[in-house]
């Protein structure tokens, strides 16, 4: 077994140590108003930030190898094709994106 060494394991660490076990409760807001805040969020900001060093270091690649390829187009259809197969019902909520 090998060890992961470097960012990845701070990162798995300060993860596990925010994200919430437990579903969060109902508060009394319906998925709708749900819905519209989380439109309304992304409208302002439509942005993911996110870190991976190897998948960095391939799209740099392709950048200083292919012409007129750029990062964030790819990285784009990547994360769209990936979140509509993993959560497609979620997915069709906001199709007025």
């Amino acid at each position: 077994m090998t060890q992961k060494k470097g960012l990845g394991m701070g990162l798995d660490a300060l993860i596990q140590s925010r994200t919430r076990k437990e579903p969060e409760k109902d508060t009394g807001r319906d998925d709708d108003a749900r819905i519209q805040e989380v439109i309304r969020e992304v409208k302002k900001n439509p942005r993911v930030t996110l870190w991976s060093a190897r998948s960095a270091a391939v799209l740099r690649y392709l950048k200083k190898t292919q012409p007129e390829f750029s990062i964030s187009r790819e990285a784009s259809a990547l994360i769209e094709q990936a979140v509509r197969d993993k959560y497609p019902d979620i997915w069709e909520l906001f199709s007025e994106l």
